[in-house]
């Protein structure tokens, strides 16, 4: 944040390994409960199938968003979006999710998946307005919280 007060646009770009580290103080902090493995985030970030993306403000990463599409396949699945709590609600969630919809549609996808925690409504509000509905549940998906996914899904291009 700024002397004033007033938080620096994100601006998004390509990740890299370089990030990772930044990426997992993020994921940490926003799910210390169920947070991925630096080990497993790595081989993300390295999959030829994926795509990962940070938001980047003043030189510091404030969000990070991926996803996973084989080749071929028509479904895309997001894996995973955060953004430090400084940058929600300024359209920084909106963006990366933006950008991983036209890239799942850039791939050929026509239906793209997520799971998203029952116990955050403002993931799955901001999920709804870009078309996604709840297709199922599963029961206590997150550990050690004990916590059911929504599984979500949105049809036709991005």
């Amino acid at each position: 944040m700024t002397a004033e007060g007033v938080r620096p646009p994100a601006v998004l770009r390509d990740a890299t390994p370089d990030d990772l580290a930044a990426i997992m103080t993020l994921e940490h902090r926003l799910f210390p409960g169920d947070a991925w493995s630096s080990a497993m985030m790595a081989a993300e970030l390295a999959a030829p199938h994926t795509r990962y993306l940070v938001a980047e403000a003043a030189g510091d990463v404030v969000g990070y968003a991926g996803l996973s599409v084989l080749p071929g396949s028509p479904q895309a699945d997001i894996q995973t979006i955060g953004v430090d709590a400084p940058y929600r609600r300024l359209g920084v969630g909106t963006a990366l999710l933006t950008a991983l919809l036209d890239e799942a549609e850039r791939r050929g996808a026509t239906e793209v998946l997520l799971e998203v925690r029952a116990d955050n409504p403002s993931a799955q509000a901001l999920y709804a307005r870009h078309g996604f509905t709840a297709i199922a549940v599963r029961p206590r998906y997150y550990q050690p919280d004990d916590v059911d996914a929504i599984v979500m899904r949105r049809e036709g291009p991005a």
